[in-house]
């Protein structure tokens, strides 16, 4: 309903069949009904008016068969009541969004059971093997050959302390300042 003129018009709608339902009908057919929604179309020449029905799928029907009677008095009152050059057409249709939403609220109560078993199960499961079942390198252990390695690098870390920045150590640079 991007016509806001349209949306205003469904709304009078609304106000004035619910008010016309809230006084009565001389129907004994029609049961407790709710009008749930008006949908205008762009022309203002339809109106689609959404209802329910409490009670069974018999009441139901009869209700239906009842709106369907007085259609004719309905939009004699929408044309009286609205002011509008022409009197859009009526149209009841039996509102199936409630009995929809029951039914997910259904679908949602049986998955979260569902949850809450699988949750239960899990917080008493148990590993089929180990805890970790992905298998992990060995480290090699330490033999003679890491031990001559590790004094070598000693050596050659003692070695580099002795050289200054120019990469000659104490004794070379003793040989220099005798030269000079």
């Amino acid at each position: 309903m991007s016509n806001p003129r349209a949306g205003k018009v469904a709304e009078r709608i609304h106000q004035i069949v619910a008010r016309r339902l809230d006084k009565g009908l001389r129907d004994p057919r029609l049961g407790f009904v709710t009008i749930t929604d008006v949908r205008v179309t762009g022309d203002l020449q339809s109106a689609s008016i959404f209802y329910t029905v409490y009670g069974d799928e018999q009441e139901q029907a009869d209700t239906a068969a009842a709106l369907k009677a007085a259609t004719g008095m309905f939009r004699t009152e929408v044309g009286k009541q609205l002011g509008t050059r022409l009197t859009p057409t009526l149209e009841f249709i039996h509102d199936e969004l409630p009995s929809s939403a029951e039914h997910l609220s259904e679908l949602l109560a049986e998955a979260k059971r569902r949850d809450d078993e699988s949750r239960s199960l899990a917080a008493s499961a148990q590993y089929a093997g180990d805890a970790d079942p992905y298998s992990k390198p060995e480290r090699p252990e330490e033999t003679d050959d890491d031990e001559a390695d590790d004094d070598l690098d000693v050596e050659l870390d003692d070695d580099f302390d002795e050289e200054d920045e120019d990469g000659l150590d104490e004794e070379d640079l003793d040989d220099d300042e005798r030269r000079d």
